[in-house]
């Protein structure tokens, strides 16, 4: 049975949702290290010892009470390097018992010696549609580290970049928002792999300045037709919910990318750091309020379901 079935038809919105950005994960099956012995002092939204606990089907199907949720997205959880392939086949344990999660993303460093092993590993699961995997970023908008190792512009990480369209796999791009033009590059060099921005692209500067280095990351990502945004994690240092800022930011991003390019993500459990599922949905139904229903069926599942290739029947 699919645990997912547990969740009634909520009266209110009735809206199908597919969340396409989600984690597990079960501290005793195996070692994530920001979760149990390197705390990360400088974790974008602050302090997360809240969800250094397990976090199982049944948690997260807790979360999802009150929305009719019919399939989710797992994206890699941090588990230890040498135990990259380990999580997806944890994954594919937990979707035999509970149908969930629907697919995997995983993850490999496209510096690491082992990287095309690791590769081969994850495409042998049936449930693997991408890889995320975080290139290495600067600490600001002002500081230039273009070339540097393991940066989007290394030839070794792009030489092993280039494997996933060998394996059909996407890419999960997770930078911060003043390094999305550098991902708009990437995406024009690879027109063959698909790629989906993580986060909404990261506007953690809601100033006119922070934004408008967004809004401009945005439109070049845009002008790629292979890549897709997910419209997810919204929240803001020390567990800030800055509800106008956010309407905002959502209300901008789908205008750049347009209603077949959207797709809706929660990022629990670490979204529960800032709000709760229901504060996600609020925020997504009124910056989208003036949207057809089409539109809002692509944006809450329809387009997920697409990209990722998640086999299930829309209603």
């Amino acid at each position: 049975m699919n645990i997912l079935d547990r969740l009634a038809t909520p009266p209110g919105f009735a809206v199908s949702i597919v969340d396409a950005h989600h984690h597990l994960w079960d501290l005793s099956a195996g070692r994530y290290p920001s979760k149990q012995d390197q705390y990360d002092d400088n974790f974008f939204l602050g302090d997360y010892r809240k969800i250094c606990r397990d976090y199982l089907p049944a948690d997260y199907v807790g979360d999802l009470e009150g929305f009719h949720v019919i399939g989710s997205v797992h994206i890699q959880a941090g588990r230890a390097t040498d135990e990259q392939v380990a999580e997806t086949e944890w994954l594919e344990t937990m979707h035999g018992q509970f149908e969930l999660p629907s697919v995997v993303v995983g993850h490999v460093s496209f510096i690491q010696p082992d990287c095309s092993a690791v590769l081969e590993g994850h495409a042998r699961s049936a449930l693997m549609r991408g890889i995320r995997s975080r290139p290495t970023t600067s600490p600001g908008p002002t500081i230039s580290i273009a070339g540097a190792p393991g940066t989007m512009q290394d030839d070794h990480w792009r030489r092993n970049f280039a494997l996933l369209e060998k394996h059909g796999l996407s890419w999960d791009m997770r930078i911060p928002y003043w390094h999305l033009e550098e991902g708009a590059e990437v995406a024009r060099s690879f027109p063959g792999i698909p790629m989906v921005v993580n986060h909404t692209g990261l506007p953690l500067d809601r100033s006119d300045e922070g934004l408008a280095i967004w809004r401009k990351g945005l439109a070049a990502l845009a002008d790629s037709p292979n890549v897709v945004i997910k419209i997810s994690e919204l929240g803001l240092p020390h567990g800030r919910w800055d509800i106008p800022s956010n309407i905002r930011v959502v209300r901008e991003a789908a205008a750049i990318f347009g209603p077949d390019r959207i797709i809706f993500a929660s990022n629990l459990p670490v979204a529960s750091l800032s709000t709760t599922f229901g504060g996600i949905v609020d925020v997504m139904r009124t910056a989208l309020a003036n949207e057809t229903p089409e539109t809002l069926g692509k944006f809450f599942a329809g387009n997920a379901v697409r990209f990722y290739r998640i086999p299930i029947r829309l209603p």
